[in-house]
């Protein structure tokens, strides 16, 4: 096995891609629309290994909330947004994703050689290509620990007789909704909101407090009579404490805590797409768990857990959402954990394929033959010119005024407008609230942030900084330890090449064990692993271990000591394979009607 130096990127990102990348050809629309018409047609049987896209021109849901109207004092809005954000809402009025290529995105972002990534496994010539294209060219779906690969093949609600009738959506009107939605979120003086039951049945009642209590967690609901008419009084049970709490005293004892389903969705990162969902379930992000997150720039389909949201309220989101489904939902006692899952399959389209059939197939060979050296990419370092893991080293420094500033300075690459004109606000007056009211959206990172700044001032940064979920956090420092790993494999193949050596670690079962100089023969370059830093792995018994040390010295570092003063921050550490070999590679090379190679390739990788 031979081993060369990265000169220049084998596979072109989408930095030469055309413009206009998001936007989908009329033709391919319209074949994802009649997928998506048939899909929804078919019996639940039939479904069986289909992801459906999700629908166009879905209405927004009913529930939503109205913009604000006029200007209020900054300090009393602030509270206000304060408050919503409790809920999991955000304002409404949030603008366009603004046209942007990849391209663009791209243009000030990091480089392969940046994060560590400068070695191939093989020496033949390789081809370029155009990868991600457009976001439909890269398909991804997660492989659980069972090694079962996730599909959305059934958007069936599980039978439950507790769980309320589909009438809790429609029975309320939209005035009631508003007025409910006002007292949820204290917008009024009122403590309580009285609802005429019109057609007095014991059934109907029912099915007004289900509503209410479905519809607006924190709300509590009682009947009463006045004149001769029966009434569905809602009132707040325990203050804005409740606000966006499961409902304990509901939840049946008898079914899992936790609802498992499988999202589909197009062009959203795992994190966005959480931020959509809670607030269309005005629940904070943090009651949903995942095993991993999936790249924005592409159609993923992966498991999600999410707290004492019943899945009669989640599959009702399917006629709310655009570039979502949820489905395969069932009842399980545990949420899911970063890191669970075994692996992603990945179907890839790249285009523009300037190498001969042959430099192909040489290069699929090689491939399907040795693998890949198993470095982290592009994605997890983030897209501008601020790398997430310089934010990772701060945390891990505890240096949260430069954390505070890497996350909310001016930086080059491409950016939503309003991003652009908080982060110009906030490096002209340092005023979190004046930045903050630059944003539409306050679910980003800088949102929180700055929330959080507003909300226990400039002198306490680490409880404005917990405002993020915490997955949002960790995943800085996560990054952090994926740049460290990047530059160590690239170093550990470079001094000794592809094959095992004395010192080098292995894993037997979850255990890391050093190579000895008398079983070296016995393993290859496949078993060898390399840890990421942490208080809770070793490491390798040659040269390679130094140069860990002497990587976190220069970061202000200590390696013996990798526990952070909180908890949250200290890293535990993990092995992970130098070399991965895909399963059940298959790739086709064909050609488009304007003379464009693609090549359509298909692997598993298991991680």
């Amino acid at each position: 096995m031979e081993m060369t130096e990265v000169t220049g990127v084998s596979l072109k990102r989408g930095s030469v891609a055309v413009e206009d990348n998001d936007r989908v050809a009329p033709a391919e629309e319209a074949k994802r629309q009649k997928i998506l018409d048939h899909c929804l047609t078919k019996s639940q049987s039939e479904l069986e290994h289909v992801s459906p896209p999700s629908g166009v021109n879905v209405p927004e849901p009913p529930e939503a909330v109205s913009a604000r109207e006029g200007t209020k004092n900054s300090d009393v809005q602030l509270e206000e947004e304060e408050e919503e954000e409790e809920d999991g809402l955000s304002e409404e009025g949030e603008e366009e994703e603004e046209a942007e290529s990849f391209a663009d995105m791209m243009k000030h972002g990091l480089t392969e050689l940046d994060v560590g990534i400068t070695k191939f496994v093989s020496s033949h010539q390789g081809f370029s290509g155009i990868l991600k294209e457009r976001y439909s060219d890269f398909v991804v779906h997660e492989i659980g620990k069972d090694g079962r690969i996730s599909h959305l093949d059934d958007l069936s609600v599980p039978v439950d007789e507790e769980d309320p009738t589909e009438d809790v959506f429609t029975v309320l009107t939209a005035e009631e909704k508003q007025r409910l939605e006002e007292l949820q979120l204290f917008k009024n003086k009122e403590t309580s909101v009285a609802i005429e039951v019109i057609e007095d049945t014991k059934e109907k009642r029912t099915i007004i407090h289900q509503a209410i209590k479905s519809l607006f967690p924190g709300l509590e609901t009682k009947t009463e009579d006045r004149e001769g008419k029966k009434y569905i009084v809602a009132y707040h049970a325990a203050g804005k404490k409740a606000l966006a709490n499961p409902r304990k005293h509901s939840w049946p004892k008898s079914r899992g805590s936790y609802c498992h389903f499988v999202l589909y969705k197009e062009n959203k990162d795992t994190m966005d797409a959480i931020n959509v969902l809670s607030k269309y379930l005005r629940v904070k992000p943090n009651i949903f768990s995942y095993m991993g997150t999936k790249d924005k720039r592409a159609i993923t389909v992966q498991e999600i857990a999410v707290l004492k949201i019943t899945a009669q309220r989640l599959a009702h989101l399917n006629k709310c959402l655009m570039n979502f489904k949820l489905g395969n939902f069932s009842y399980q006692k545990n949420p899911l954990k970063l890191g669970e899952l075994q692996g992603n399959h990945f179907t890839v389209v790249l285009r523009n394929i300037t190498g001969t059939d042959e430099q192909v197939q040489q290069a699929m060979n090689s491939l399907k033959e040795i693998g890949f050296i198993n470095y982290y990419g592009m994605q997890r370092f983030g897209t501008t010119a601020v790398p997430t893991y310089q934010v990772g080293r701060a945390i891990l420094q505890n240096s949260w005024t430069e954390v505070m500033d890497l996350i909310l300075k001016p930086r080059s690459g491409a950016e939503k407008g309003y991003l652009v004109k908080c982060r110009e606000e906030w490096a002209k007056t340092k005023d979190p609230a004046a930045a903050l009211r630059k944003l539409p959206v306050k679910r980003c990172v800088e949102g929180q942030l700055l929330r959080g700044l507003s909300k226990y001032g400039m002198k306490n940064i680490v409880s404005a900084f917990g405002i993020i979920p915490r997955n949002n956090r960790l995943m800085y420092i996560h990054s952090y330890q994926s740049y460290v790993w990047n530059n160590m494999v690239s170093k550990r193949i470079e001094e000794y090449g592809l094959r095992p050596v004395p010192g080098d670690l292995v894993l037997k079962g979850a255990t890391a064990t050093y190579v000895d100089e008398e079983d070296v023969n016995n393993y290859s370059i496949h078993d060898v692993v390399m840890p990421l830093p942490g208080f809770d792995v070793i490491y390798p018994k040659h040269k390679i271990s130094e140069a860990y040390r002497e990587m976190l010295t220069a970061d202000n570092l200590d390696i013996d000591n990798m526990r952070h003063k909180i908890r949250d921050y200290s890293l535990s550490g993990a092995y992970r394979k130098i070399i991965i070999r895909p399963q059940n590679v298959s790739c086709v090379l064909s050609g488009e009607k304007n003379g464009e190679d693609l090549l359509y390739q298909e692997h598993h990788a298991i991680a």
